[in-house]
């Protein structure tokens, strides 16, 4: 599969492990990019002496590609990026967050940025910071989400015709015929999240995994706008998050509620009645939990199979 993303990441596969809070460790991280795909570490739920663990665990681990997930939101971000910079990451995503701000500094260090966006306007604003590639991820997708509301199926084609680098879907895909959808709409590769939380490698806890096979269609609610967008799946805290829009709450009252540490509680401690569960729509479809090696291989195979039998349907037209 030779393309802008396969290039431009020097991987086998234009299939990207989104770097998810408490889910994105080394395990899981070097099994993707052994896999042929490219793994992330998801350093927003690290301390900076953690990530710098899992980024030596990780090059241990496989000599392929990998990259680092960087919300641009927390209070240790220069000394995250200078550990990145330090260990020599060879791939920056960055999310939440001006990417004009951080990208010359990465660039410098040639490493390649790549930019999570949910509209056209920041996919070109993260074109003018000088990024490599973007991320254009849809309403559908698990954890903090763009206030756009823009779904995948719309989001991909606009900022296709927008933009002239190489782009990433995210949001709601987790098969093979739904990167061959995305493909087709005009991305070069795909990032998937909430297929991965749900493997044998990903950090987050076996509860949590058990959740999101057990999930069905309609278990997963955007909410909490006022503070940041982010999807969840149902359980009594967000039960309680509705309870207390019922009586018109300010910022400070959801905040208050919503503590802190609260997506570590359910993602990674295993609580499915007070933690945050951060999961996509997309969970309604996972059924299993595979190695990582297994997902990227039933993708693969799976796109392949739609590939030739979309060309068999248009031949017979």
């Amino acid at each position: 599969m030779k393309n802008p993303i396969t290039r431009l990441f020097n991987i086998k596969y234009p299939i990207i492990q989104g770097g998810m809070v408490w889910a994105s460790g080394w395990k899981l991280v070097s099994s993707v990019s052994n896999a042929g795909g490219l793994g992330l570490i998801g350093a927003g739920s690290m301390y900076p002496d953690v990530l710098r663990e899992h980024i030596q665990k990780t090059k241990k681990a496989t000599d392929k590609p990998y990259g680092v997930n960087v919300p641009l939101l927390y209070s240790d971000l220069d000394e995250i990026l200078d550990i990145i910079i330090e260990e020599k990451v060879p791939i920056v995503f960055t999310s939440a967050g001006n990417p004009k701000s951080y990208t010359p500094q990465l660039k410098e260090a040639g490493i390649t940025v790549v930019h999570v966006v949910s509209s056209v306007k920041f996919a070109l604003k993260s074109q003018e910071a000088g990024v490599d590639a973007v991320v254009a991820e849809g309403f559908e997708a698990g954890g903090h989400n763009g206030r756009e509301e823009s779904t995948t199926l719309t989001l991909i084609p606009q900022v296709s015709e927008a933009i002239d680098i190489p782009l990433i879907a995210a949001g709601g895909i987790a098969t093979g015929r739904g990167m061959l959808a995305a493909m087709t709409l005009g991305a070069h590769g795909v990032q998937m999240g909430s297929r991965f939380v749900c493997t044998e490698e990903a950090s987050s806890h076996i509860n949590f995994k058990k959740a999101i096979v057990d999930a069905g269609e309609g278990d997963t609610h955007l909410t909490l706008k006022e503070l940041a967008p982010v999807r969840l799946m149902r359980n009594k805290f967000w039960n309680d998050v509705q309870e207390l829009y019922k009586s018109s709450p300010s910022k400070e009252d959801l905040q208050k509620l919503l503590g802190r540490a609260r997506a570590k509680k359910g993602m990674f401690e295993g609580d499915m009645d007070e933690g945050e569960l951060e999961i996509g729509q997309v969970s309604g479809m996972i059924n299993d939990i595979l190695p990582a090696a297994q997902v990227i291989e039933n993708v693969v195979a799976e796109y392949e199979q739609a590939r030739k039998k979309m060309i068999t349907m248009a031949i017979d037209v």
